[in-house]
């Protein structure tokens, strides 16, 4: 087991602060399901040799004390495991199943757990239209290591609406006088849109969206958490895929 210098401890502190593409995972399911899903770390530290297998990775594995851990980790209780590595966008494409937009959501949970239903729904593609980014470790967290098998694209709002355009993309959105969800069918792929927390769904967006749908709810219920209602909607359409 190899012992981490302290200068390379001090540079990755720094680099910590500074490198908004650099990942500091600290949960070892995440970690495990991260490399599974492609991910290619470049160091891993540990507080306890006998949590260092990680199957066939080629990368170095470090033996450090516990405060080192606590220091690199970006959640307040680490499982003595920090793994680095540098997170690579994926590059914009066309979806190639249904798929998720969000657009302008700043909850990095919200957002973290709209990518794990994603991707247990089928929706392989996430787009986020200024949105919290997909380095954000409380969103990371949130997806509970699906976010490495969803290709999700950063975008602006004038980049996913001229996309939109060209892909000609079948897009729905939720909508008080929409369809029921639960009558409405589409054979053809489509994607969803869910809007920011407060503000909803930009007027941009809504007006190149073919569909609109509603969750349809008791009186006195206004709306639901974006991410409960975009769950709803993503397994309804999907539903036929788990019958």
């Amino acid at each position: 087991m190899l012992r981490a210098s302290i200068n390379l401890i001090k540079d990755l502190k720094k680099q910590k602060r500074e490198n908004d593409f650099l990942l500091f995972l600290d949960n070892f399911k995440i970690i495990k399901d991260a490399i599974a899903g492609g991910l290619k770390p470049k160091y891993i530290f540990v507080d306890d040799e006998n949590n260092s297998d990680f199957g066939n990775i080629d990368c170095p594995i470090y033996k450090v004390e516990k405060h080192i851990i606590e220091q690199l980790a970006d959640s307040k209780t680490p499982q003595g495991v920090v793994c680095i590595a540098e997170y690579t966008p994926h590059i914009v494409e066309s979806p190639k199943t249904n798929f998720l937009v969000l657009d302008r959501l700043q909850d990095p949970g919200n957002v973290g757990t709209l990518i794990r239903t994603a991707c247990a729904a089928g929706f392989k593609y996430v787009y986020l239209i200024d949105s919290v980014k997909p380095t954000n470790s409380k969103l990371i967290r949130s997806t509970v290591g699906t976010i490495f098998n969803t290709n999700v694209i950063s975008m602006t709002s004038g980049e996913f609406e001229r996309c939109a355009k060209e892909w000609k993309l079948n897009l729905l959105v939720a909508d008080m006088d929409g369809e029921n969800i639960f009558t409405f069918k589409t054979e053809s792929q489509i994607g969803l849109v869910v809007g920011n927390e407060g503000q909803g769904v930009s007027d941009n967006l809504i007006s190149i969206c073919s569909h609109k749908v509603k969750i349809p709810m008791q009186s006195g219920v206004e709306s639901l958490n974006a991410a409960v209602s975009g769950a709803i909607i993503m397994y309804q359409i999907a539903k036929n895929n788990f019958s």
